[in-house]
């Protein structure tokens, strides 16, 4: 849950007149999450958002499980790849996903989209490994840069402008919303005392963008494996102020506070999101287990209800042989997972990790796609044996 944000000029009072300097009426839009219980959001609109120029023919998008790839370790090392597509939409390659979630590498080669985009069936969270630039959508303009999770609900329309240098993402698409964690929560959302970020490090966009110039329009709209191609002679951005709970927002592994103990922490201390059939956690840079005979090495983990999956962002990854900066490792629920040999001795007397990573925990079966085959480190599953 977000905390509640207004940008731009809005009425008193909700579903009451708004006139524009001409007389006419704002078209006022609701937009509610899980029906009318959920969170929402009230925009005002210079035109109708309801109003179509017109819709071509839908473009395919989706991606497919890989068959017969069979119960193993997985590494997919992506540190040595470079451009993706050319396009936002384009350079996504979705390299593992099941009914819930779903992870893309995107290393789009374009600064600039010339078109609008709406996942109506996921909410999107955007990491952003290399880059800078600007998330522009109807709640107005965010500024964004490396390490930000971006986070972007269903039906948000929305562009990225980025800026000149490398660019590489991390687009995790999740069937079900995302949210804060409810053990961070009080009983009326607020963030408590002991979690690991507060309202402070959220950020809400901070700059109404109002486009209000007639001409030609394209918004690609997700939603069942397509890409659906509407055509507007109004700017999907004509807002001129709304207010509510639902908007996108930045959060930055870098404000991810920490938390640690006298022995090894569980990853739960790491649970950044989450949503329905996963967690997303951030390990961040942290002193170590300070018992005297603290073993900061992980311990060996069969985890039967879940598969976890970890993206190496930045640092040296001290239980860890043979990955890069960009690898995903898939540990599947029915093996046991640990560290590498000889790492757990090496890890005795560490005082500090400056690793980062991002981990997905399923709770259910995560597959790779045929996508992600490009990718498979063949002797991964072996590399636990000297």
């Amino acid at each position: 849950m977000t905390y509640y944000h207004r940008l731009g000029e809005i009425p008193p009072k909700r579903h009451t007149q708004f006139r524009q300097p001409d007389g006419s009426l704002y078209a006022e839009e609701l937009v509610s999450s899980k029906g009318f219980s959920g969170i929402y959001s009230n925009l005002y609109h210079i035109t109708p958002p309801t109003r179509i120029k017109g819709i071509n023919d839908p473009v395919p998008f989706g991606s497919k499980i890989a068959e017969g790839y069979g119960l193993k370790q997985t590494h997919l090392n992506t540190n040595g790849v470079g451009v993706t597509g050319e396009d936002y939409l384009g350079a996504r390659k979705v390299l593992l996903k099941n009914k819930d979630v779903s992870m893309a590498l995107c290393n789009p080669s374009s600064r600039k989209m010339d078109y609008y985009y709406k996942n109506a069936e996921a909410d999107e969270v955007v990491f952003i490994h290399d880059g800078s630039g600007y998330l522009i959508s109807q709640f107005g303009k965010l500024k964004v840069r490396s390490g930000d999770y971006v986070v972007i609900p269903r039906t948000t329309i929305y562009k990225f402008e980025w800026d000149e240098g490398p660019l590489r993402l991390l687009i995790i698409e999740s069937a079900a919303p995302v949210e804060t964690v409810k053990r961070y929560r009080n009983e009326l959302g607020q963030l408590l005392e002991h979690s690991p970020y507060c309202e402070r490090d959220i950020r809400p966009p901070s700059e109404l963008v109002t486009e209000s110039e007639r001409g030609h329009y394209l918004m690609q709209i997700k939603k069942g494996d397509m890409l659906h191609q509407y055509e507007y002679d109004q700017s999907p951005f004509d807002v001129v102020g709304w207010d509510g709970y639902l908007y996108p927002y930045a959060l930055s592994i870098h404000d991810f506070e920490p938390i640690t103990g006298r022995i090894h922490q569980p990853p739960p201390v790491h649970q950044t999101f989450q949503a329905y059939g996963y967690v997303i956690c951030s390990f961040v840079p942290r002193l170590f287990d300070y018992h005297p005979k603290a073993i900061p090495a992980p311990y060996n983990h069969s985890n039967i209800d879940s598969d976890e999956v970890l993206y190496y962002v930045e640092g040296n990854f001290m239980s860890r042989k043979g990955i890069d900066r960009g690898s995903f490792t898939l540990h599947p629920g029915g093996l046991p997972h640990g560290p590498h040999p000889g790492t757990v001795e090496k890890s005795i007397g560490a005082k500090e990790t400056e690793e980062i990573a991002v981990m997905l925990d399923t709770f259910g079966p995560i597959y790779v796609t045929e996508e992600g085959l490009n990718y498979v480190d063949e002797k991964y599953p072996m590399s636990w044996t000297e």
